[in-house]
């Protein structure tokens, strides 16, 4: 019996030895595939990186600085571009569509999008693109650890917003007044089953530092007239193009414009008001704005005008010296009618003087 146990002990030990290896050469060769493609992923990042001529990053020793959040609406014209096309058309993608792929491929990190709504780019705020899928329920397949989403299963259609993060910024170094993006938050637009108002799902941060060097690749189209107008996507963002209200700006209380805007009214003069503050700051750095226009009006004269310019000048300065003359001669007219009355009154004096002594004399004989 004791051999039989002995016996029954030896196999097992042997079996557990040969099945360790081959579960370790398992995880192993996934551990090496993982990696395999995280430098992959790695390597096309920073090749688009070498590439692409990043703009310069804003400096954290700024002496002004203000974030602001704006909500852009893709229905309204100048954001229209970054709608179209809703499904892929050969090699053009909307703006959601390229996100989405670069995302799902593991080009760029995504980040979770906070009840508070303020964003927070660390390792612990990453979110997997499969917790999204779960989370909206965006059909998916997964195949060998990838995750598939076919283009009509993208939700490009109901992404109608965007929430963006702007920092308008002074930079003392070189005197220049910036609007850098700096991060990006598309917004899903869902109706319920009883077709009452959409309700709005964000699905995520991305930072615009990493999208920057893939969106260079992509083009949107800017007129409606004319569709051979178009250009890049970075610069549509680094141009400002977009339009968007302003939904929150950082403050010391961390509250949204709705928050302490208690009406519609209000929340528009706020708006506005903060809008003028941003153009108020940007012209007052730059000096007088009329000595400036004045001077891009005279670079914009053509000869003519400045020959015709010099020669009314020349006419104005004839006629002024004219009217100074006049002027002069009616001044050295009066001066002297003042010098010929000086000059009278004392001899009136010495006169009435003079007789007045001949009396006196007079009298004394």
């Amino acid at each position: 019996m004791k051999r039989v146990l002995f016996l029954l002990m030896i196999t097992v030990m042997a079996g557990t030895a040969l099945a360790q290896p081959k579960a370790r050469r398992q995880q192993q060769k996934q551990q090496q595939q993982q990696a395999q493609q995280g430098q992959q992923n790695q390597g096309v990042s920073m090749r688009a990186r070498l590439m692409f001529p990043t703009a310069v990053d804003m400096p954290e020793d700024v002496v002004w600085r203000r974030d602001i959040y704006r909500e852009i609406d893709l229905n309204q014209n100048a954001n229209g571009g970054l709608y179209y096309p809703v499904e892929p058309i050969d090699k053009q993608l909307n703006l959601f569509t390229y996100v989405f792929k670069l995302a799902l491929n593991g080009y760029v990190p995504v980040y979770e999008y906070r009840l508070d709504g303020n964003e927070l780019f660390t390792d612990s705020a990453k979110v997997k693109m499969k917790t999204i899928l779960d989370n909206f329920h965006i059909y998916y397949e997964e195949k060998d650890g990838k995750l598939r989403v076919d283009n009509s299963d993208i939700p490009s259609a109901e992404v109608k917003l965007y929430y963006l993060k702007e920092s308008a910024y002074f930079d003392q170094a070189n005197s220049t007044f910036h609007r850098k993006v700096l991060a990006l938050c598309p917004v899903m637009l869902r109706e319920d089953d009883f077709g009452g108002e959409a309700a709005k799902y964000p699905l995520f941060w991305v930072k615009y530092a990493d999208l920057a060097p893939y969106l260079s690749r992509q083009t949107v189209m800017t007129s409606n007239l004319n569709n051979a107008a178009t250009m890049s996507m970075e610069d549509y963002f680094t141009l400002n193009r977009y339009e968007g209200k302003i939904y929150k700006t950082n403050n010391m209380l961390g509250k949204t414009l709705a928050q302490y805007c208690p009406t519609d009214s209000a929340l528009q003069k706020e708006q506005q008001r903060i809008e003028g503050e941003l153009k108020a700051f940007e012209e007052k750095i730059f000096g007088d704005k009329q000595r400036k226009d004045s001077l891009d009006s005279i670079s914009r004269l053509t000869p003519a005008d400045l020959k015709a310019a010099r020669k009314a000048a020349r006419k104005g300065k004839k006629a002024t010296g004219d009217e100074s003359a006049v002027t002069g001669n009616q001044k050295s007219s009066s001066s002297s009618s003042r010098r010929s009355k000086a000059t009278k009154a004392p001899k009136s004096s010495a006169s009435s003087s003079g007789s007045s002594r001949m009396s006196v004399r007079r009298q004394r004989h």
